[in-house]
C-alpha cells in the first residue's frame, strides 16, 4: 500500500469556530449527497492479537450530505434506539476530523445510517462508523481522494479508534495486517487476497462485550515461550488465509488474549473449545463475545447443531469481502 504518511494540512488559512476549521476558499463541497457502505470486519483472529483482521460480507448503510445548516441524524436498525443523533455520533466525529484534514466544515450535514453490523460484539461497528465517517466526509469534497489518500484515511481512522487492526479490513477490504510506523507511529496496513475457499462463519451472541473491559483482563506481560509461540502461529496463520485454509486450526492457536478474556465470556470460550475440539478453527472475534469459525459450507449446519446445545447464539454465515468502504455519490 506503500508508506502511510501524516494527513495533509488543510488549504486555506480558514478560521476556526466552534465545529473546527471553517471551509477555506480552496474547499468546494458536492451538492450530491455520497453513499458509503463500510463492511463488518474480524481481527485478531486468534494469535494475530491487534495486527490481523479480515473485511465480512455485512455492511452498515451510510448517506452523508452537504446541507445549508445544522445537522440531521436519521438512524434505523441496530442500535437506533440507544446512538446519540447529535454531534457526540461516532461518525459525525469521525467526518467532522476528516473535514478539517481536508480544509474545513460544510454549512450543515444531514446523515442517515442503516446500521446492519451487531453493536459491541467484536464486529467492527465502532469501526464501521469511523471509517465510513472518514470516507463519506472525503467524498463530499471536490478532490478529496487526492487531499486524502487512503493511507491518510487509515492513519486517522486508527487515531480516533485507538488501534489499526479493524479499521484497516474496513477501509481496504480483504485481509489485512496493520502495524504502527517505526518512526512516524503512524498506523500502517498491508492489504492481502483471501483464500478463495476461505469460510467464516460468526456465531453472534444477545449478550454484548466492550473492548475496553475485556482489554483491562490482559496481564502486562507474558511467559516468553507463549510470546514465541504465539509468533509462530500469527505467521502460520498468514498462509492459512491467503493460501492454505487447510492449516487454520494450528494456525488459530493462541496464547496471548483468548484465556486471559474467559472471565468476561466464558459461553464464547466455551463454544470455541467445543468447537476446536471438533477440529473446527474457531476464535474469538476481535474482544469478543463474538466466535468466529472457518469451515467449509457443507460443515455450517453442523456448527449450528454445536451451537444451539451450547449458548444463545445466531449463526450467519459470511465470506470475506474483497472490497471496504468506498463513496459513490449519488
Amino acid at each position: 500500500m506503500g508508506d502511510l504518511r501524516r494527513p495533509r494540512a488543510a488549504h486555506g488559512s480558514g478560521r476556526r469556530g466552534r465545529r473546527g476549521v471553517r471551509a477555506g476558499p480552496r474547499v468546494t463541497f458536492v451538492s450530491s449527497p455520497v453513499a458509503v457502505r463500510p463492511p463488518a470486519t474480524t481481527a485478531n483472529i486468534g494469535p494475530g492479537y491487534d495486527a490481523l483482521g479480515a473485511a465480512l460480507t455485512l455492511f452498515d448503510e451510510i448517506e452523508l450530505a452537504v446541507t445549508g445548516g445544522g445537522l440531521e441524524v436519521e438512524l434505523t436498525g441496530e442500535g437506533a434506539d440507544e446512538l446519540p443523533t447529535d454531534e457526540r455520533h461516532l461518525l459525525v466525529r469521525a467526518a467532522r476530523a476528516a473535514f478539517d484534514r481536508l480544509g474545513g466544515q460544510p454549512a450543515g450535514l444531514r446523515l442517515r445510517c442503516l446500521n446492519r453490523i451487531p453493536q459491541a460484539r467484536g464486529m467492527g461497528s465502532s469501526s464501521a462508523a469511523v471509517v465510513g465517517g472518514i470516507v463519506a466526509a472525503r467524498g463530499l469534497v471536490d478532490g478529496g481522494a487526492e487531499l486524502m489518500t487512503d493511507a491518510d484515511a487509515l492513519a486517522l481512522a486508527a487515531e480516533i479508534e485507538g488501534h489499526p487492526d479493524n479499521v484497516a479490513p474496513c477501509l481496504l477490504g480483504g485481509v489485512t495486517i496493520a502495524w504502527a510506523d517505526d518512526v512516524t507511529g503512524l498506523a500502517r496496513a498491508a492489504r492481502m487476497e483471501p483464500a478463495a475457499d476461505l469460510r467464516p462463519v460468526i456465531c453472534v451472541p444477545k449478550t454484548r462485550g466492550y473492548t475496553a473491559a475485556s482489554r483491562g483482563l490482559l496481564p502486562a506481560e507474558v511467559p516468553h515461550a507463549e510470546a514465541a509461540a504465539n509468533a509462530g502461529r500469527a505467521a502460520l496463520l498468514v498462509r492459512a488465509l491467503t493460501a492454505q485454509p487447510d492449516l487454520l486450526l494450528p494456525a488459530t492457536r493462541d496464547w496471548l488474549h483468548q484465556d486471559y478474556r474467559r472471565a468476561s465470556m466464558p459461553q464464547s470460550l466455551d463454544l470455541v473449545d467445543a468447537l476446536r475440539a471438533d477440529g473446527v478453527a474457531a476464535v474469538v472475534s476481535g474482544a469478543g463475545p463474538t466466535v468466529l469459525a472457518f469451515a467449509p459450507v457443507e460443515n455450517v449446519e453442523a456448527i449450528a447443531t454445536k451451537v444451539a446445545g451450547s449458548a444463545t447464539f445466531e449463526i450467519v454465515a459470511v465470506d470475506v469481502s474483497s472490497v471496504g468502504a468506498v463513496a459513490i455519490r449519488l
